[in-house]
């Protein structure tokens, strides 16, 4: 088992634009935009195929099939079986998203035969005074919610925040949310791909057809739990390890280093993401040695407990695991 890459999956959205070139390096021609790319995926039809090494051409869900515990790790293993629990993604918003909401484990369980999707972003980009919708922004019940939705008011009770690089926000199944115009982000997320759409700004697509809306499948998905911020606070510190998210169903971390950085997972039993959003480094082990740099997403095995992170440049990177 060595660090993983993967050929990058691809998405054209009504709302993509160009970023995933412009900022990243990533060529997604033929398409006419990028809207989301999937860096690892687990998800039918969108299965991620190793492009380095011994391994290169494999999919990813063949690789969990043959090195299970090795990949995994013992207790994601048990609890998850061969399904890769995560996904990770890219996204470039030239336009806002629709207002949506996933649902938690057991509605979509009901509903889908699915996991739900809880989520969190990661924001490495932002033009000046973007935006992103995260819950509401006063005391809400479902039948204040739709009588504003009714109305068309439905924006009246959202919470909007303006967003600037470094942000953090924690999404879980259930939450009102949406990404604005001008953003680009990471996003960890369980492995689902069930969203309901509330509200689609009435654009159409380019058949000129209004996107579907879920209005009745979202109500008894939606949390009207309120909060005062919905913004994950945390500290930056240089060559340490920064706390950002811990849930029962991902723990990430935020890294900015500049000097050899040493990594031991010995108290952790699951494989390891890094997420690399700025600069260049060389991950090294005893029998390996990978390059990491801005834009990509590399898969670090359960049985790999230590290796060193060496930047070339200052280097900025997420790593994500399941507790």
């Amino acid at each position: 088992m060595y660090p993983l890459k993967f050929d990058t999956i691809f998405k054209e959205k009504i709302w993509g634009g160009e970023k995933i070139h412009s900022h990243l390096g990533k060529d997604f021609s033929p398409l006419k935009n990028c809207g989301e790319t999937w860096e690892i995926s687990g998800v039918e039809g969108n299965i991620s195929v190793v492009s380095n090494g011994d391994f290169k051409g494999k999919l990813l869900t063949d690789l969990v099939k043959e090195f299970g515990k090795q990949l995994l790790g013992q207790s994601v293993l048990e609890r998850f079986g061969n399904e890769f629990p995560l996904l990770i993604k890219f996204l470039d918003a030239k336009e806002d998203l629709s207002i949506q909401v996933h649902p938690n484990d057991l509605l979509a369980e009901k509903r889908h035969k699915s996991k739900g999707k809880t989520e969190m972003w990661y924001i490495f980009q932002a033009d000046e005074g973007a935006t992103l919708i995260s819950g509401f922004n006063q005391e809400v019940d479902k039948e204040i919610y739709l009588k504003k939705f009714r109305e068309g008011n439905l924006m009246d009770i959202l919470n909007k925040e303006t967003v600037l690089e470094g942000d953090v926000f924690f999404i879980p199944a259930g939450r009102i949310h949406t990404i604005g115009a001008g953003i680009m982000l990471a996003e960890i997320q369980q492995t689902s791909d069930i969203t309901y759409r509330l509200y689609d700004f009435d654009r159409k697509d380019d058949q000129g057809n209004f996107r579907e809306l879920h209005t009745e499948l979202a109500l008894d998905a939606i949390n009207f739990e309120f909060q005062k911020s919905f913004k994950t606070p945390y500290n930056n510190k240089e060559n340490e390890e920064i706390t950002l998210v811990n849930c029962p169903y991902f723990s990430t971390n935020k890294y900015q280093i500049d000097e050899e950085f040493k990594a031991d997972f010995s108290t952790i039993d699951s494989f390891k993401i890094y997420i690399c959003y700025k600069g260049k480094s060389l991950i090294k082990g005893n029998d390996f040695e990978v390059e990491m740099s801005k834009g990509e997403v590399i898969l670090i095995p359960a049985s790999i407990k230590k290796l060193s992170i060496f930047p070339l440049e200052k280097t900025e990177f997420l790593m994500t695991y399941i507790p």
